[in-house]
C-alpha cells in the first residue's frame, strides 16, 4: 500500500466515523426533544395575540362636534361613498378638510385624533384603491378633490 492510499484510507475511515457520530448525536437530540413536555419545547419569550374584529359602523353619539352638537351620522353612506370621500379629502392635502371628513366618517375622537376605527378603515382603503382607479383619476388634482368633498360632505 502506498503512502497516499494509507492517508486516503485513514481520512475516509475517520470521515465515516465522524459522520456516524453526527448522525447518532442528531438522533439522540431529536429523541430527547420529542420526549420533552410540550411546555418545555415552546419556551418563547413573546406572546402574540391577534384580533381582527373591527366595526366601522358608527352612531351619532360618536360624531360630536367641538360645540357639543352631533353631526349627521355617516351610517347612511355606503362603504364606497365613505372611501370616495376619504380619498378625496386626502387628495386635497389640506389637514383641516381631512379632519372634517374623518369626523364625518366617525374615524376620530372628539379631539380630532384618529381612533381604532381609523386604522381598520385605512387598511380597508388600501384594497379599495386597487379596485377604484377610475375615481382616483377623477379627483387627481387638489381642486377636483376639494370640489368633490364640498359637494359630498353633507350627504
Amino acid at each position: 500500500m502506498t503512502r497516499n492510499q494509507a492517508i486516503a484510507l485513514g481520512c475516509g475511515g475517520l470521515g465515516c466515523l465522524g459522520l456516524i457520530a453526527v448522525v447518532i448525536a442528531g438522533g439522540l437530540f431529536w429523541y430527547f426533544q420529542a420526549r420533552a413536555p410540550r411546555s418545555a419545547r415552546r419556551n418563547f419569550p413573546y406572546n402574540f395575540n391577534v384580533n381582527s374584529n373591527s366595526n366601522l359602523n358608527s352612531n351619532s353619539d360618536d360624531n360630536e362636534n367641538s360645540n357639543g352638537s352631533t353631526s349627521s351620522s355617516s351610517s347612511s353612506m355606503s362603504d364606497d361613498e365613505k372611501h370616495r370621500l376619504f380619498h378625496a379629502a386626502s387628495a386635497t392635502k389640506d389637514s383641516d378638510t381631512m379632519v372634517r371628513v374623518w369626523k364625518k366618517l366617525g374615524l376620530t375622537d372628539a379631539d380630532g385624533s384618529p381612533n381604532e376605527r381609523y386604522a381598520a378603515f385605512a387598511r380597508d382603503h388600501i384594497g379599495w384603491l386597487f379596485r377604484n382607479s377610475d375615481f382616483i383619476q377623477e379627483v387627481n388634482t387638489e381642486q377636483k378633490a376639494r370640489a368633490y368633498v364640498n359637494a359630498h360632505i353633507n350627504d
